[in-house]
């Protein structure tokens, strides 16, 4: 199952390639446009991603209900789930701004940035709250085990829809939309947030000294949710400094949203596991990774050959003319086995920190997994890419 979601979420993952090497226009167009998409596509997949695993818990304890109950976890998740996509989209477009002007010195419409970020985020973001509650859905009723296949679902989702939203919120911001009409609409959405957010921090539970379900989530989220962003404009920057050398190889364009993807698909898929297993009392507590979590890691080294070699051979086949066919795979082979360690003790690690602090593993190891291994997989496989090309 895990296989098969791996390899559905790197055929949709090469179509979310395929949107940027359209957008090269706007890339070059708009600075910073390559930092807010990636670290928009990080962000998506941190969110819903945890979403995503609280869902499995509650299964795996038998909580979770297919209905919208007032209190109930859908809800609860689904609410917070927007709220966050609100919040996050605008304070990544502020701090991304901001950080674009600093280190390139150049910079776009400060407004028409932000209205990019949060039009495109929350196009994205109710996509694929859809998508999350169509897999859970059928996941219940088939009894799936949904730690398996979210993580990879989602973040292949959180691409292939996040891409073309943000393009199409660029369009309507640089060229359709009257220059006032777009400040307009920007601070309307800012205004929304805010309400938005104040009604759920505000709300109290039914039950005395339990906090609201969506309002807990929130809190706990955010302090972790900001020091992601920071680590996914990173990852933005440094793929925004490699920008004429991407371009001018469209294979590496179209592999490497979806190479950093599956290694972000893999590290929720590992965390989830993880996650659910500590839950469970499953997986021992130990300084060194027990034979529980290495079983786990060997599945992890198969699961990710399969499908980097999947995502090399189908872009290869698209631009063949761009790197040789032996120069891609050592590129992706020696990236891959480095990418894939790092996520397995990272995991693992993240998940037992969690614990220890008195946090909830589902809320915070997909987040803090997933934007460093967008950064660590983005020096690791640019780095390999500078020794071959």
């Amino acid at each position: 199952m895990g296989l098969l979601a791996l390899v559905i979420a790197g055929t949709a993952d090469l179509f979310a390639g395929f949107f940027m090497v359209t957008m090269e226009d706007y890339l070059v167009m708009i600075p910073g446009m390559i930092v807010l998409i990636y670290a928009a596509i990080g962000m998506r997949g941190n969110i819903f991603g945890a979403m995503g695993s609280r869902f499995g818990t509650a299964m795996h304890f038998g909580t979770f209900h297919m209905n919208f109950k007032k209190g109930g976890v859908l809800r609860s998740n689904v609410e917070s789930a927007m709220a966050l996509t609100l919040i996050m989209s605008i304070l990544m477009a502020v701090i991304g701004w901001v950080i674009v002007g600093l280190v390139f010195g150049e910079t776009y419409d400060f407004l028409k940035f932000v209205f990019i970020s949060t039009f495109g985020g929350v196009l994205a973001g109710a996509l694929v709250l859809v998508v999350n509650l169509a897999i859970v859905y059928v996941g219940s009723k088939r009894g799936w085990d949904v730690d398996n296949i979210t993580a990879p679902l989602i973040a292949a989702a959180g691409d292939v829809i996040t891409v073309p939203m943000i393009y199409i919120a660029a369009i309507l911001a640089h060229e359709i939309l009257p220059t006032m009409v777009t400040w307009i609409l920007t601070g309307v959405l800012v205004a929304f947030t805010i309400y938005l957010t104040v009604r759920i921090l505000t709300r109290k539970s039914k039950r005395k000294r339990k906090i609201n379900e969506a309002k807990r989530i929130i809190v706990q989220s955010l302090p972790v949710l900001l020091c992601c962003v920071f680590l996914e404009l990173l990852t933005g920057l440094l793929i925004e400094s490699e920008k004429t050398k991407l371009i001018e190889y469209a294979v590496l364009m179209l592999m490497l949203t979806a190479f950093l993807n599956e290694g972000n698909a893999l590290s929720g898929m590992l965390t989830s596991r993880l996650s659910s297993m500590l839950h469970i009392g499953t997986l021992p507590r130990k300084r060194f990774p027990p034979m529980e979590a290495g079983e786990n890691f060997g599945i992890m080294y198969f699961l990710a050959t399969i499908t980097f070699l999947y995502i090399m051979t189908i872009a290869f086949a698209v631009e063949p003319n761009d790197v040789s066919y032996l120069v891609l795979l050592a590129i992706v082979l020696i990236s891959g086995l480095a990418i894939t360690t790092v996520i397995n003790f990272l995991s693992y690690y993240v998940a037992l920190a969690a614990l220890k602090f008195g946090l909830d593993p589902d809320d915070h190891c997909i987040p803090i997994t997933s934007s460093i291994m967008d950064v660590v997989s983005t020096v690791i496989l640019m780095s390999v890419i500078m020794l071959f090309i």
